[in-house]
């Protein structure tokens, strides 16, 4: 069959995981599609987020078992690293998923266009490459330009000593000292990365707990352990500048009125991310925004009929596998098949640090602001033979309850393997299942999940083990 060179069904501008998963579904429905990309294909995720983050989070977690293996009887000697090395280990994993990605475009006959994307109309986009431009006629585009990082006012972020996460995964070796500004998912965990490798880590967050889109409990506990892992935290702080002195990075902050500083050779920013909606042609279009972020119905579907938007830049969730379902929709809805809204109350929401944190739906704080009915159940790891026997047990299973009619609302784990562990609940919550539902379905011996359980007899008032 023979194509006009520059004429698509779908144009997806992002290849990011939710703008690579929905071109490859669109020509799964057997739409011909382009992904634009300005980058590397697999967008932050892959190349500065997700991916290359938790690898480093593995080193850590294998270094630190090696420093703590006396403790299991092991005796290592004298243990080290080499960063080097690590690094080299970090680039392999995201070099391998990268071919991997761009085999999946050539599978599915999906064309790439690299270069900046940007619409002159509702139905069609410049691309501008590095030597060239063209012109892409198509009949809808997903966008999907997702985030960057946000600073602060007057902070600038040079990637040398004032860094963001791309900064951070660049580090020649770990610094003697940093400072993380934001308590948020990126800035605990590489507080934990560059404290496994003996980083002298402060922690500044401007709210007055660590991880605050978390259930309080889950804050403590996390507060707890990062003091026993001697990672200083500051809450309730507010950052007032921060000043490359050339050797070290002096942070101005207030807290309670009060006037204080820290020095540290890095300081890395991790105060959130902000939509890509500028230099994208919007204003070509009807596509609205409120917020910084682009506004779409059910469906993904913007203002424009022919424009979809997803992942970041409608600002549901900040999350890979959101983008990813988002993805799914917006391509099933161009192309006439079914396509059912997405459940956000039942998004699992996963931090890496040290402890895992993972968690869904309602908070204890959440359901009571919205005066529903609760009953609550907790167990901590430290009773749980699986966590005694791999020398874990720090954190605790903690289920939310509707009082009346007994469905799950909220479920947050903090500990080991928090982020596998949660899934169980965001299924139950997905398909509105009751505690009692879970309760009596049977967990394995000895394992992880019975911490779960444990908190579930809890929330039903019948603890086995209370």
């Amino acid at each position: 069959m023979n194509h006009d060179a520059n004429r698509f069904d779908i144009a997806v501008l992002g290849g990011g995981p939710g703008g690579y998963v929905a071109a490859i579904r669109a020509s799964q429905l057997g739409k011909r599609a382009v992904l634009i990309e300005r980058e590397k294909i697999g967008g932050t995720c892959l190349h500065w987020g997700c991916i290359p983050t938790k690898a480093l989070l593995q080193n850590a977690e294998v270094y630190r078992h090696c420093l703590e293996s006396e403790s299991f009887g092991i005796e290592t000697g004298q243990v080290s690293f080499d960063w080097d090395a690590i690094t080299q280990r970090r680039r392999g994993i995201v070099e391998r998923l990268h071919k991997g990605v761009q085999f999946l475009m050539k599978k599915n006959n999906i064309e790439v266009r690299h270069g900046s994307g940007r619409l002159v109309s509702p139905t069609s986009i410049v691309v501008e490459g590095e030597r060239s431009a063209e012109t892409l006629e198509v009949d809808h585009i997903i966008l999907a330009t997702g985030s960057v990082a946000k600073s602060l006012p007057g902070v600038e972020i040079d990637e040398e000593r004032v860094i963001s996460n791309i900064g951070a995964l660049t580090l020649k070796e770990p610094p003697a000292s940093m400072t993380v500004i934001g308590a948020g998912a990126v800035g605990v965990e590489f507080a934990s990365i560059y404290r496994t490798f003996g980083t002298d880590v402060t922690i500044l967050e401007y709210m007055p707990r660590l991880v605050p889109l978390e259930d309080e409990e889950v804050s403590k506990q996390l507060l707890r352990s990062f003091r026993k892992a001697r990672i200083q935290v500051q809450t309730g702080v507010a950052v007032q500048a921060v000043e490359n002195l050339g050797d070290r990075i002096r942070t101005t902050f207030k807290k309670n009125d009060k006037e204080e500083t820290t020095e540290s050779e890095i300081c890395l920013v991790a105060v959130g991310r902000q939509a890509v909606t500028e230099g994208i042609g919007l204003e070509n279009t009807r596509v609205r925004t409120n917020r910084g972020v682009v506004v779409v119905d059910e469906y993904c579907r913007t203002d424009e009929p022919s424009v979809y938007a997803i992942g970041d830049l409608i600002g549901n969730y900040q999350l890979a596998h959101v983008a990813e379902v988002e993805g799914v929709l917006a391509a099933s809805h161009v192309c006439g098949r079914e396509a059912e809204p997405i459940d956000y109350s039942a998004v699992p929401r996963c931090t890496y640090c040290q402890p895992q944190i993972g968690s869904v739906g309602l908070s204890e704080a959440e359901a009571k602001e919205k005066g529903i009915p609760i009953e609550v159940g907790t167990f901590q790891f430290q009773a749980n033979g699986k966590a005694l026997a791999m020398g874990n047990t720090e954190g605790f299973s903690k289920i939310i309850r509707h009082a009346e009619t007994g469905e799950i609302l909220g479920g947050h784990i903090v500990g080991p393997e928090a982020t596998e562990l949660v899934m169980e609940l965001v299924v139950a919550k997905r398909h509105k299942m009751t505690v009692r539902d879970l309760a009596r379905t049977i967990h394995a011996h000895p394992t992880l999940s019975e911490v779960t359980l444990e908190a579930l007899h809890a929330a039903l008032g019948e603890p086995l083990q209370g």
